[in-house]
């Protein structure tokens, strides 16, 4: 039932934000905040209650919802689905507190962001396809209108584009699974998984589809196709990725907040919950292409990062490589490695990274468009990084915590962004050691982007133009502080989440049965 009123709890708040109407614009931020923090309450509430010692489903409710199609309402979290609710409980109230300038349709607004709340919530609880998918659709639509009716001057086709390409994808993804229902009866995810482990999932699918006169023999790896695209695309793999650098750029930096800390992550989750568990021999079949995908995700998003001169491009090119990190980890997972002790506890360090840096990357990337908000806030729109010099000089404490997140984001010890990328390289390098060494070309690439960022918006000679550029109030600094120190103890203390989903991790790989 808790899982249930977290995903009811936005709907509700948007439901009453469009209540109250345009009568306070500050009533209708402040009441949009306060359904953002309950949400978070209660994601904490989950997170006190949850047993990390166990990685099983727990909170789980499971009710008929069309009987005839064996389509269940079915709701459930391990520790994967714990730690994409609490960074989609932290996310949200960042992107509402980058978008407090708002000052058109702001009900309409913060109420679309609650949806998409909603929807995220929705997509890491459900366990039946049906469910699932319903919300990974859904939330298209608040995503679509909030780029198209608040972009900037190309959001009507950055909209489009995003959703033609997302929905694409998930037509795809439908067709693969109505076809394993054919066969199967089940739309249920856990019960996939397990005909998927006995190894009888595929092969009654291939036998009863074969018989068709017109399915070709390759039925199996079509199938895997379809799902594989839904994904890759939310991703976004290389080369599914062209929607992306012009969504977050034209989107309002508030939506782009949750586009990259939170929407992203549907689709690592989804390999996670869906492609690895249901098509692993698949999956196992074409691995090395999936691998050079993964490469040229990371490479070439590095080094498209480096050409752009407008701030959110940059860091639009540069989610693309992060999450690129968490591919490459749960391809190196996929390897086989015949039982092997010694790789499998290999496995459990990539996996654990993998996690680690879907959560840090969310709330890294998250605070680093908070602060381009900030910037054109207070610059008139001004965002490239060509635009601004020595800022440091006039507004050191903006400076700094900036610089804080931006040294998070390239992987400083002792800050979060470190850990998960440390574990993914520690877990893939010994399973797949060609991927892994030429994955470090991004890494390098990175750390010139972002050294080249502080150096020419924070250092050298002020321009007279920014002379009177304002630091940081006291209320955004407070603000910000809740981030900025998440950032420090996942860094000195991965253990603190670690431990929630270690559990998980260890039957998730274990389950693989590579």
């Amino acid at each position: 039932m808790m899982l249930t009123i977290l995903t009811a709890l936005p709907v509700v708040g948007a439901i009453f934000l469009l209540a109250i109407g345009d009568r306070s614009k500050p009533l209708t931020r402040a009441v949009a905040l306060a359904f953002a923090f309950a949400s978070l309450l209660l994601v904490l509430i989950l997170w006190h209650g949850f047993d990390s010692s166990l990685g099983t489903m727990q909170f789980e409710q499971r009710l008929a919802w069309v009987p005839a199609l064996n389509i269940e309402y079915h709701v459930g979290i391990d520790g994967l689905g714990l730690l994409m609710l609490l960074l989609s409980a932290i996310v949200v109230p960042i992107g509402m507190a980058a978008s407090w300038k708002i000052e058109e349709r702001v009900p309409l607004y913060f109420a679309l962001m609650l949806l998409l709340q909603a929807c995220l919530f929705g997509t890491f609880t459900a366990l039946n396809f049906v469910h699932w998918f319903s919300f990974w659709e859904l939330s298209l639509i608040p995503a679509f209108f909030l780029i198209k009716l608040w972009g900037g001057p190309k959001r009507t086709p950055a909209a489009t584009q995003f959703l033609v390409y997302t929905m694409v994808g998930g037509v795809a993804m439908l067709l693969s699974f109505l076809a394993i229902y054919l066969v199967t009866g089940k739309f249920d995810f856990i019960d996939l998984a397990q005909l998927a482990q006995s190894g009888h999932l595929m092969s009654n699918v291939v036998a009863s589809l074969s018989m068709h006169r017109f399915m070709p023999s390759n039925i199996a790896m079509i199938l895997f196709a379809g799902a594989f695209l839904g994904l890759a695309v939310k991703v976004p793999l290389f080369p599914f990725h062209t929607w992306l650098p012009d969504a977050y750029s034209e989107a309002p930096t508030g939506t782009t907040i949750l586009l990259t800390g939170a929407m992203s992550k549907m689709g690592v989750y989804g390999f996670l919950r869906i492609l690895l568990p249901i098509f692993g021999p698949q999956v196992q079949a074409v691995l090395t292409p999936l691998l050079w995908l993964t490469v040229a995700t990371i490479v070439f998003s590095a080094y498209a990062a480096l050409a752009q001169k407008d701030l959110k491009r940059i860091f639009a090119y540069s989610s693309i490589n992060h999450l690129g990190y968490c591919m490459l980890g749960i391809f190196a997972v996929a390897k086989y490695t015949g039982g092997d002790i010694s790789l499998l506890t290999q496995k459990f360090a990539a996996m654990d990274g993998v996690l680690l840096q879907m959560f840090n990357h969310g709330l890294t990337a998250a605070t680093i468009f908070w602060f381009i908000a900030m910037l054109e806030n207070r610059s008139g729109g001004q965002r490239g990084i060509n635009d601004f010099c020595g800022l440091r000089a006039v507004a050191p404490v903006f400076a700094g915590l900036m610089g804080i997140a931006l040294f998070s984001s390239l992987g400083l010890p002792g800050l979060n962004g470190f850990v998960g990328e440390f574990l993914i390289f520690k877990g893939a390098f010994p399973l797949v050691t060609w991927a892994t060494s030429i994955s470090v070309i991004g890494l390098l690439v990175t750390a010139i982007v972002i050294l080249g960022i502080i150096q020419r918006v924070f250092s050298g000679p002020l321009h007279e133009r920014w002379s009177g550029f304002p630091d940081l109030t006291l209320a955004e600094q407070l603000s910000l502080a809740p981030a900025i120190a998440l950032m420090f103890v996942l860094g000195l203390y991965p253990q603190l989440v670690i431990g929630v989903f270690n559990s998980t991790v260890i039957q998730f790989v274990q389950h693989l049965n590579f």
